[in-house]
């Protein structure tokens, strides 16, 4: 017992030496140290997944918009009567070489009524039109108008029943990245839906900046021409129209009218017969950082206005040369396609917010649009309207002016023939012309292979006839 007393008891004591040593030796040395964190490090923190966030990581459902626009997309056939090349049995047996072309595509119910929106080279030079519903209901329809430029034709179902619709969207507020589905018929193969994204907006595929189109990455091949590109509401935003393809055939980018322009076009036809477009009277291009630096100004975003055409809202509202257009309305211009495209959905007497630049200050204009006033009429140039003045030179009520000859070699046949700008052609195939717009109807009606037959009043005021 005194041997594990003993023990214990030094046992004890050897830790209360070591403790003291520790304390008084080793304690003191001890410097704090201090961790400082370098900027340039990156800082890592883990990610947890919070499994009660999950749904909302999920890409959108497209359910409901597919199910508010297969209906009311149609299958569109185009039957055309056209000539084909003379074999020998054709010659030999004196059977007829025309023979029917079959084409086919898509189109949008926009009414219940029956009117049906699609693309201008679906049904041209149709001698008939079948309308395919979803249903597998077919039907006649009538041309009702069309608009070569934008490539959108109404058409017109005669039906009993409502018909199931898209309504028109805003295609103004289409944000790029934003979900959308082409809905059409490729390949014949009816009711078919392909999703993707807005890549781009204001898209002009011709370099002549005619265009303004919203670009998607949803698949559309042939036979999708006239069908719906719609947002994840089901709301129509476009009518798809083109692709981008060395093959023929969908490789990754797609084409479609902005619904603000196809419904433009549709309440034309509709009240009037024929596109009725506005303009603004300017002349120009789209500034970058090589035209800025050429035109001496620090912007490199817009419309650079070259030249103010005589007669023109643009005019009356004071725009000069060398503004730059930087909105029209609440619509950024930042390319010439952003500005033609917003145009596009205007009509003539509607007044427009024109902001621009001039010389460094910002100054918003109000312009009233105007209907075209020059237009280019093929084997001449531009021709625009005639005033009175220029009418009663020659004594007649009737003709437009030859305002410039497209190229030179058109300017020295009819320089030769003692035609010069300032001359006024007065009738085409027979047709008086009043206006510009009478012009654009004459071609526009002119059969594909018709003569082109043009009268024109020279500067010494001799009527000659020319055919071509």
């Amino acid at each position: 017992m005194k041997k594990i007393t003993t023990l214990v008891c030094v046992s004890i004591l050897g830790g209360l030496l070591t403790l003291g040593g520790y304390k008084l030796l080793i304690e003191d040395d001890i410097k704090p140290v201090v961790v400082h964190e370098s900027p340039d490090i990156p800082i890592y923190i883990p990610t947890n997944i919070n499994t009660t966030n999950v749904a909302s990581i999920v890409a959108p459902s497209f359910v409901e918009a597919a199910e508010k626009s297969l209906d009311a997309v149609v299958h569109v056939k185009n039957t055309a009567i056209v000539s084909a090349p003379m074999t020998m049995y054709d010659l030999f047996s004196g059977r007829n070489t025309e023979r029917a072309q079959v084409g086919t595509g898509s189109g949008v119910i926009i009414s219940p009524s029956g009117y049906i929106v699609t693309n201008y080279h679906v049904i041209k030079n149709a001698n008939d039109i079948s309308i395919t519903l979803n249903n597998n209901k077919v039907y006649t329809a009538e041309l009702v108008g069309s608009d070569e430029a934008t490539d959108i034709a109404l058409i017109k179902i005669e039906t009993d029943e409502e018909l199931p619709f898209l309504a028109f969207g805003d295609s103004n507020n289409a944000k790029i990245g934003e979900w959308v589905l082409a809905v059409g018929n490729p390949f014949n193969l009816n009711s078919t839906v392909t999703a993707g994204i807005i890549s781009a907006k204001s898209r002009d595929l011709t370099g002549q900046n005619v265009q303004s189109f919203i670009q998607t990455d949803a698949a559309v091949n042939p036979g999708n021409s006239g069908g719906a590109l719609v947002n994840t509401n089901g709301d129509l935003i476009g009518i798809n129209t083109a692709i981008s393809s060395r093959t023929g055939s969908y490789i990754g980018y797609s084409f479609a009218v902005p619904s603000n322009i196809a419904r433009k076009i549709v309440n034309d036809i509709m009240e009037y017969g024929n596109v009725q477009n506005g303009i603004l009277g300017v002349v120009g291009g789209a500034l970058n950082s090589k035209a800025a630096e050429q035109l001496g100004v620090d912007i490199t975003e817009g419309f650079y206005v070259s030249e103010v055409q005589e007669e023109t809202g643009a005019e009356k509202a004071g725009i000069q040369s060398g503004d730059i257009i930087r909105k029209v309305d609440n619509v950024e211009i930042n390319k010439f396609s952003d500005l033609t495209g917003y145009l596009k959905t205007k009509s003539p007497n509607d007044i427009v917010k024109v902001t621009l630049l001039r010389d460094g200050d910002e100054e918003i204009v109000p312009v009233t649009l105007l209907k075209p006033s020059i237009t280019l009429l093929q084997t001449i140039g531009y021709v625009k309207n005639a005033t009175d003045a220029d009418l009663k030179r020659y004594n007649i009520d009737y003709g437009v002016k030859i305002s410039k000859f497209y190229e030179d070699n058109y300017k020295d046949y009819w320089n030769k023939n003692g035609v010069e700008e300032g001359s006024i052609v007065t009738k085409i195939n027979g047709k008086k012309l009043y206006s510009v717009d009478d012009v654009q109807n004459a071609m526009k009606t002119r059969g594909y292979n018709e003569p082109l037959q043009i009268e024109v009043i020279n500067n010494e005021g001799e009527k000659t006839v020319y055919n071509f």
